[in-house]
């Protein structure tokens, strides 16, 4: 299977994983079979890791979602590194992502969902701060979300309904 083939086949899916493989095929001008097999083979290796739904809570009546960045300062173990800790928080189900940074005060970034700011504080004083090796945190709250993984959620409507001033 051509990486070439692979690496066409993972932009179209990663702009819109609903597409079938007949779509995605057909679009390329490839074999149905040809770009299920690719795709198999890529899930199986662990190149495609999931199929996710982008949603707007802020537009779903009766939500409230809140969303951090976690910053967190760790004493790295010897022959460890940060791999052991960022395993260890990888496994909280409030945590959405961990990344490993460079150049910034915090040596993880942790992206976390919560029903509250409270919430995302108690996770943070009863789960991360407590834990062996982590320094410090910074908790970051975000406000409100203008693009999310390539999606804009404010639409052009939303932008013309302001209020227009004449001077």
């Amino acid at each position: 299977m051509s990486m070439e083939l692979k690496k066409k086949i993972l932009n179209i899916i990663g702009e819109n994983s609903r597409l079938s493989a007949e779509e995605v095929a057909a679009m390329l001008g490839e074999t149905t079979e040809a770009v299920a097999e690719a795709i198999s083979e890529m899930e199986k290796d662990g190149i495609i890791g999931g199929y996710h739904t982008m949603i707007n809570w802020d537009r779903f009546e009766g939500e409230d979602r809140v969303t951090a960045q976690i910053g967190v300062k760790i004493a790295p173990v010897r022959g460890e590194g940060f791999d052991r800790i960022a395993a260890r928080i990888s496994k909280f189900e409030e945590v959405n992502s961990v990344y490993l940074m460079s150049g910034s005060s915090y040596d993880l970034i942790l992206l976390i969902e919560g029903e509250s700011m409270k919430d995302i504080a108690h996770f943070v004083y009863d789960k991360i701060a407590p834990m062996d090796s982590v320094v410090s945190t910074a908790t970051y709250f975000v406000m409100k979300k203008y693009k999310d993984h390539n999606v804009i959620f404010e639409s052009e409507k939303d932008i013309d309904e302001r209020m227009q001033v004449v001077l």
